[in-house]
């Protein structure tokens, strides 16, 4: 028996407080998880973990132990990542998280590109609009926009993004076209998961940045769902210019107050701190540098 055996299930299931999720995270059975850990408590002596029926959580020994455990873990990571930069080789599994529209657009072919160039390379990609935490859950990297606000992470600017403002033709022929950001509050909004419409508005002090709050009858938290329901002609949506742009291109969304869409936001790779990146974290994403940039 290894000395290493349970300690990968351990700390997986530490940081995500259930075996179950560790044992997606790591691609083994939830009783396969959960045998190894208490294999090791039984090699310890020590209780790591408290279980109830819903979920687990550490002991105080559990507590200082996943401290030296995930020293550990990445320091034989970089060891491991150092091996695979001397031999030139990128190997191994690549767990990355993206969201689902821009993920299934730009960044999936990127990294097929990446993928056929290192056949020695695995990849689990999640496609998911939700922030997820990517140090608890194992992933090495994130596309993430906009502001970001983790000091665990590191980040290196990919590209930007736009918001755009636009309806369509027959919905503006029945409304009207709104001149300004308060002619707004007369229109059907077709709106996303976002409350309210980020504007920059130019003013003799400068600009400023304002937050408007739209209504409407349509909602859906699916960008896609948003851009099809403003073709239907149900109101006016901002959603991210990799949306609307081939739209507009051929006239069938026309885009409104251009003069006032908000600064460009940050399209981010975004990995945990370690003092060594492995090959395959850094080659990639300089890899979606060139290729989203």
């Amino acid at each position: 028996m290894s000395r290493w055996d349970g300690i990968d299930e351990f700390v997986a299931t530490a940081e995500a407080e259930s075996f179950s999720q560790a044992a997606r995270r790591l691609g083994l059975s939830t009783s396969g998880v959960s045998r190894e850990v208490a294999r090791l408590e039984e090699r310890l002596q020590t209780r790591l973990l408290y279980r109830t029926t819903r979920r687990v959580s550490l002991t105080d020994a559990g507590r200082a132990f996943l401290a030296r455990c995930r020293a550990l873990i990445h320091d034989r990571d970089e060891a491991l990542a150092a091996v695979g930069e001397e031999d030139g080789e990128v190997k191994g599994l690549l767990r990355m998280t993206c969201s689902s529209a821009y993920g299934e657009r730009y960044v999936v072919p990127a990294v097929n590109a990446f993928a056929l160039a290192h056949p020695k390379l695995s990849l689990h990609i999640e496609l998911d609009d939700t922030v997820r935490d990517i140090v608890s859950e194992g992933f090495d990297l994130a596309i993430r926009f906009g502001r970001l606000t983790d000091s665990r992470l590191i980040a290196k600017r990919l590209a930007s993004r736009t918001r755009r403002l636009c309806a369509a033709p027959a919905y503006l022929a029945r409304a009207g076209t709104p001149a300004t950001i308060a002619e707004l509050e007369t229109h059907a909004g077709v709106l996303g998961a976002a409350d309210t419409w980020p504007f920059r508005e130019r003013t003799w002090e400068g600009e400023r940045e304002i937050a408007f709050k739209p209504q409407g009858r349509f909602r859906c938290n699916s960008g896609q769902a948003v851009l099809d329901a403003t073709l239907q002609g149900l109101g006016i949506c901002q959603l991210p210019n990799f949306y609307v742009d081939p739209a507009i291109a051929d006239g069938r969304l026309v885009p409104l107050l251009e003069d006032a869409n908000p600064a460009d936001e940050g399209v981010w790779a975004v990995y945990p701190h370690l003092r060594l990146l492995p090959a395959k974290v850094r080659l990639l994403v300089e890899h979606l540098e060139k290729g989203l940039g």
